[in-house]
């Protein structure tokens, strides 16, 4: 069953402006309220699970371009041996992990030079820029449900744009509005309760607080799609 690839997310800002004269108390750190969770199943294709929370920022620096890809917004990190050399699949360590699409990757291109084999990396969370964890109760208690362990080996953490176009420091608020596409959303909660939990994160790597949703069923935030 595909569940996402990473190139599946989807998102969009809904409302997003900045403040011609801010108030004088908004915060360095980001900080967002959660304002909603929405499930629009679509016939014939993935559905959407959408998250939108309020955020305000003292300096507006929010958002990522797809340019942002160096350091520290780099996707992963090689891990090499003793002597600088890529630790490879076939001459990996007793100590590295079994072959999963999180811990290595074919083929990838490391200084502009496409390296023909699997390499061990670890994946940089600085790469995103909102986080989204789920919970699901069972027997009465929450507990994580982990994308990124077996068999999902996968997040559904992701980017959202900048939010100013000048790199000059301007006080904004307004609304994210982050969907999330899966073609398993109901195969796999079905009728569970779940909560999900959000970050974001500006470009001076200041995490936000962390909101959470209230206890919901898919079939409880089930809306129509357009």
């Amino acid at each position: 069953m595909r569940i996402k690839s990473y190139l599946g997310i989807f998102f969009s800002i809904l409302i997003v402006y900045g403040c011609i004269s801010p108030p004088d108390n908004l915060p360095t750190v980001p900080r967002i309220e959660f304002k909603s969770l929405e499930f629009v199943p679509v016939s014939g294709a993935s559905d959407s699970l959408i998250v939108t929370v309020d955020f305000e920022d003292g300096e507006g620096d929010l958002g990522l371009s797809p340019t942002d890809n160096d350091p520290p917004f780099n996707a992963l990190e090689f891990q090499r041996d003793s002597n600088g050399e890529l630790i490879t699949y076939s001459n990996r360590p007793s100590n590295a992990p079994p072959y999963n699409p999180i811990d290595w990757v074919v083929d990838p291109i490391v200084n502009n030079q496409t390296v023909k084999d699997t390499v061990w990396v670890v994946q940089n969370p600085n790469q995103f820029n909102i986080f989204v964890k789920f919970f699901i109760k069972r027997n009465g208690e929450f507990t994580e449900f982990r994308w990124q362990d077996p068999p999902f080996y996968t997040t559904f953490n992701g980017r959202f744009p900048r939010i100013l176009t000048t790199e000059e420091g301007q006080a904004v608020e307004g609304s994210i509005r982050y969907g999330m596409l899966s073609s398993g959303w109901q195969s796999i909660f079905r009728t569970d309760t779940l909560m999900v939990e959000v970050a974001i994160q500006d470009r001076a790597l200041n995490r936000s607080n962390e909101v959470t949703s209230s206890e919901v069923t898919l079939n409880q935030i089930t809306r129509a799609s357009n």
